[in-house]
This record gives structure tokens, C-alpha cells and sequence, in this order.
């Protein structure tokens, strides 16, 4: 009996949108049904209340009524990882760019969380567009593409600071725990994407790949952090390889 599409549903970093995902969506086959939601805080959901990992579960569920492939980039991908968690009947694979589990040391991470809420006091106070260029000059994303950057910058201005501040108080780094110790739990395939400039995220990668049961890991060349961003159509040949003779 013929099937339908596999839904394939995508999550964006902090500060960008759904619609960062066009250029992937776009270079992937026909057998995908992609959709690519705006996070709490972000976007058409600038508004949704309340900016929780919960809540993004929540709304990721009621994506699909039942199993989907999971895209995650940066925030998107830790967060893709606690849905993965929560939703292990529903979620059948996990491609993650540019992610980590979070932070294991709970000094460091208090650490964090402290600077966040600091940055998202900061935030209410900044147009939109002041945010933006301050954002872009973030060490894992300053040395991205011209091109790629001017696009970027569209995407976020499609924010808001109250949103983006919201975001980072719920979704950042040090409000979400560690799933360092948890990364076994996680049966289904996962592809792991970094960028071949991205050191930070390199380590993390590899690091990941050995807790996780069914991990891959790929470095695409001469990428960042966003390697979605810069090479979209190798996202998404990694995407459309089949991962079913995997073990």
C-alpha cells in the first residue's frame, strides 16, 4: 500500500524564523513533507505565551498526528533533542546542525542563565534592527558570508525584542538542564552536522556521537556555524540519505 509524505518538521535558531529553512526545503525531494514552524518568541509566534520548552513541545506535536524526522539547527537542535525525549513513539530520526545537549556543568550553566537574563533585560531596551547587528557579530556567526548575512539580518528583523527576550529567558542555553545523561535514550538515527569553521561546535559533535547509539557525524566544508545558511542543498542531501540500513 502506497504512503503519503514523511513530515519532516525543521526548527530554526535563536533569532531567526521558519522561513530560514526555504533554500533546504526547497533542495529536498518530493517525499518530504517539510514544515518549518516560528518558535515561541520568534516570528508569527512573537506572542505565544508562555515561552517554554514544554510549550515548544506542545506545539511540535501538534504538527503531525503522528510519526515525523526532526531538523534542528542551534537552539532549534537542543530543542529538537528534548522533543526527541519526550516524544520517542513520534519522533522516527534526528538531524542536528550546529547543537549541543547544553551546558553539563551546573556552575557554568547558572553562569549563563544569569548572563542571559542580563542580555534579555538588554534586549527590551533595543529596536529590533539595533539587536540584529549586535547579534551578528557573535563570535560563531561574525564570520559568515556577506551574502548570507544580509539575509539573515531580514530574517530577524521579522522579531521582536520582547519575543527574543522571552526566548532567551525560556529557551537559552542555561534555562533549559543538561541532557548530557541522557543522550543514550535517544534510539532513532541522528545525523549530526557541524561546519568545518565551527571548532566550538565540532568538539561538541564528536563528543555527542559517543553517547549516542545510531549518530553520524558530517563536516561539510568550508561552513560556519549556519551551515544551512551557506550550503543548504548538502543539508539537505543529508537529509534525503536514507538512514533505514543504519544499525
Amino acid at each position: 500500500m502506497p504512503t503519503g509524505p514523511t513530515t519532516l518538521i525543521l526548527l530554526h535558531g535563536f533569532t531567526n524564523t521558519g522561513a530560514s529553512w526555504a533554500d533546504v526545503t526547497a533542495a529536498l525531494p518530493r517525499r518530504y513533507r517539510p514544515v518549518a514552524p516560528d518558535i515561541r518568541g520568534h516570528g508569527d509566534a512573537t506572542d505565544r505565551r508562555p515561552v517554554s520548552v514544554d510549550g515548544v513541545i506542545e506545539d511540535v506535536a501538534a504538527l503531525a498526528p503522528g510519526g515525523f524526522e526532526l531538523v534542528g539547527y542551534s537552539m532549534g537542535g537542543r530543542l529538537a533533542l528534548h522533543v526527541a525525549l519526550a516524544l520517542p513513539d513520534r519522533v522516527t530520526r534526528l538531524v542536528l546542525i550546529g547543537a549541543s545537549p547544553g551546558i553539563a556543568d551546573p556552575g557554568e550553566r547558572a553562569q549563563r542563565h544569569a548572563a542571559d537574563e542580563h542580555l534579555a533585560d538588554a534586549v527590551r531596551m533595543m529596536t529590533i534592527e539595533r539587536f540584529a547587528a549586535r547579534w551578528a557579530l557573535t563570535a560563531v556567526l561574525a564570520d559568515q558570508p556577506a551574502e548570507v548575512q544580509a539575509a539573515t539580518r531580514a530574517d530577524r528583523l521579522r522579531n521582536t525584542p520582547d519575543g527574543l527576550a522571552e526566548a532567551l529567558r525560556g529557551l537559552g542555553t542555561g534555562a533549559l538542564p543538561s541532557l548530557w545523561n541522557r543522550l543514550g535514550e535517544v534510539k532513532v538515527p541522528v545525523d549530526l552536522i557541524a561546519g568545518e569553521r565551527d571548532l566550538k561546535f565540532r568538539a561538541a559533535t564528536e563528543k555527542m556521537a559517543a553517547y549516542l547509539p545510531r549518530a553520524r557525524i558530517t563536516v561539510v566544508p568550508g561552513t560556519g556555524h549556519a551551515v544551512h545558511l551557506e550550503d543548504p542543498a548538502a543539508v539537505a542531501s543529508i537529509i534525503a540519505d536514507d538512514p533505514g540500513a543504519r544499525t
